[in-house]
């Protein structure tokens, strides 16, 4: 009985819910109004269509034309902009985490466009009726904020092509019992490289290939400095307030180099609003995850929910801050701790430290606190 009257309810319901479904290709929309769900596919970016389903679902589903309207879809690679676009047509639109949606634990499972925005549909009118657990929505950054990260991310990408060509060149050179100190030196050694021990001149095609791959190796580590210049000169001119800014503040610690500072303000601090220690934990996905069912007690490891970049640029910088911050309360810590255990146990610890150290970070940015004990770089 008590379904029945929920749904009489529910059939006066002024509130059109819409979920999408994104592809490359075609958005398989996924309207209701808690009772009805109606589903149409469109082509992908066709924004005067969907706005076009939008006041025909209205219309099919009885509600009126100013009705408010919610939406929401996966957060991926169509990134914000559809998010800004519902916005500006006063539409209120959530960003989801796809890992945290709710699935179905059978073996064996349908899976189609059309189921998959009925679930998310049905989670949106959860949500919107009081259920915050029901999805995850995820901050927006504003667009000068998701440009400020780019800087950094294209360094990370070059950093690693640049590691691809150095390690195509090796191994060409390998082949013929050929090892440089420097692979610099390649371009004015490479006239002159015979192979190992026979010294027979290398072939034809190999030195070519290997001209071309120094070619590209040289491009890569130009693009690279010119990067790494970019983000210096821009923090010399960092005004107050500005992400720069707390650039210049977090390299204040001794041990937090250009990159770890770069990329944690940038990725992490600068735009997410904590509002206290365990969100910072949580975000980075360094939180415990422990199993306790029946008799059952154990520790699962981290949740490793959150952004893995961030991950591990803190474990790497979590050892870096043993080595240079010794006398810090945090070192100290994990002396008492681990120190003295296995190699496991350390492997555990520093994981331990670097979300220790994630707040840590945190609170010196947002209110001053320095970390108790740690050393401030001279000048």
């Amino acid at each position: 009985m008590n379904t029945v009257l929920q749904d009489k309810d529910n059939a006066n319901s002024n509130i059109l819910y819409l979920a999408f479904e994104l592809s490359a290709k075609s958005w398989k929309l996924g309207f209701s109004n808690k009772v009805k769900l109606r589903q149409k596919t469109i082509d992908a970016g066709d924004w005067n269509s969907l706005l076009a389903e939008i006041e025909l679902a209205k219309e099919k589903l009885k509600c009126t034309p100013d009705c408010p309207v919610f939406s929401c879809y996966e957060a991926g690679r169509d990134g914000f902009w559809i998010h800004r676009a519902l916005e500006k047509e006063n539409i209120t639109n959530y960003v989801i985490d796809s890992a945290a949606i709710e699935v179905n634990r059978r073996q064996r499972q349908v899976k189609s466009d059309g189921v998959d925005v009925k679930a998310l549909n049905r989670l949106l009118i959860r949500y919107c009726s009081g259920d915050l657990t029901a999805m995850r929505p995820v901050r927006v950054p504003t667009i000068e904020q998701e440009d400020k990260r780019r800087l950094q991310r294209e360094r990370g990408r070059l950093i690693e092509e640049r590691g691809a060509h150095s390690t195509r060149i090796k191994s060409l050179l390998f082949l013929h019992g050929i090892r440089l100190a420097n692979i610099k030196d390649l371009k004015t050694l490479l006239p002159k490289l015979k192979g190992a021990v026979t010294g027979y001149d290398i072939p034809v095609d190999t030195k070519n290939e290997l001209q071309r791959e120094d070619e590209r190796y040289v491009m890569v580590d130009n693009q690279v400095k010119e990067l790494e210049a970019l983000q210096k000169e821009r923090v010399t001119q960092a005004q107050d307030g500005s992400m720069e800014k707390q650039i210049e503040q977090m390299m204040q610690l001794k041990a937090v180099g250009w990159q770890t500072s770069w990329y944690l303000v940038a990725e992490f601090f600068s735009w997410r609003d904590f509002k206290n220690a365990k969100q910072v934990g949580s975000c980075a996905g360094l939180t415990p995850t422990p199993y306790d069912s029946g008799d059952s007690q154990r520790e699962q490891g981290i949740s490793k929910a959150g952004n893995k970049r961030v991950r591990k640029v803190m474990i790497e910088f979590a050892w870096l801050w043993l080595r240079y911050q010794k006398g810090s309360k945090l070192s100290q810590w994990f002396k008492e701790r681990f120190d003295k255990g296995s190699k496991r146990m350390r492997r555990v610890g520093i994981v331990a430290l670097a979300r220790k150290l994630l707040v840590a970070l945190w609170r010196y940015l947002e209110h001053g606190v320095i970390p108790e004990g740690a050393q401030l770089t001279e000048g």
